[in-house]
């Protein structure tokens, strides 16, 4: 494996890729981040640490707002613009998927097709804002036209797994994190260690991955 972090131009200001990369990779993940946090999350992190062990490419994409220090994300047609940048910035020569947590999931959702992508990784989707269930972002998922993923907690507030339609679209699977709220995170006295909750989010991408996305 191998790491580099890189400037990405986008039409909103530098972005920044944190890469690892993995031997004889066989694909490559590219991921970005929820609306108020950054690439450092738990989860995304995990997956940086585990996947590429895999053979999977897993690259991080930090949107120019958080870059430039704002406390804020920008409005969701700006993220696109920062993801789409730095799919071009990847080059990557292995199938690609994209992915990433809360806002970062739903504009992977919002460019998967567009991209060229093989999968999307939605990490706790967020299906409604918070109390507000009647405005559902459930066609976000719907467009994305490609094998997805949602790996949901099941105390997220943005989005219970039971919310979810039954039965979901056909391209759409749910892996439901016991106990998690929406940052994935699970009590300290649950059930489920917070160690225990990040084995089953990167056994369940893994899975995923080699069942819709991984050439033969």
């Amino acid at each position: 494996m191998s790491s580099s972090e890189r400037e990405v131009a986008t039409p909103h200001g530098p972005g920044r890729l944190v890469t690892t990369r993995a031997r004889g990779a066989s694909a490559t993940l590219l991921l970005s981040h929820g609306a108020g946090v950054g690439i450092d999350t738990r989860d995304l992190e995990v997956l940086d640490e585990c996947l590429p062990r895999q053979g999977i490419t897993v690259a991080r994409f930090e949107q120019p707002w958080r870059v430039a220090g704002r406390k804020v994300a920008t409005a969701p047609p700006t993220l696109d613009d920062g993801l789409r940048a730095a799919a071009a910035a990847l080059r990557t020569r292995t199938p690609l998927v994209v992915g990433g947590r809360s806002a970062g999931a739903r504009s992977a959702a919002r460019c998967a097709s567009d991209l060229g992508a093989l999968g999307c990784l939605a990490l706790a989707f967020p299906l409604h804002p918070p109390g507000k269930p009647e405005k559902s972002r459930l066609v976000e998922l719907e467009a994305a036209g490609v094998p997805t993923l949602v790996v949901q907690g099941e105390r997220d507030t943005m989005g219970r797994p039971e919310e979810f339609p039954d039965p979901l679209p056909d391209h759409v699977d749910l892996a439901v994190v016991p106990g998690a709220d929406h940052g994935l995170r699970v009590p300290k006295r649950g059930d489920l260690s917070q160690d225990d909750a990040l084995a089953l989010l990167v056994e369940a991408t893994l899975e995923w991955l080699v069942r819709e996305v991984l050439p033969g």
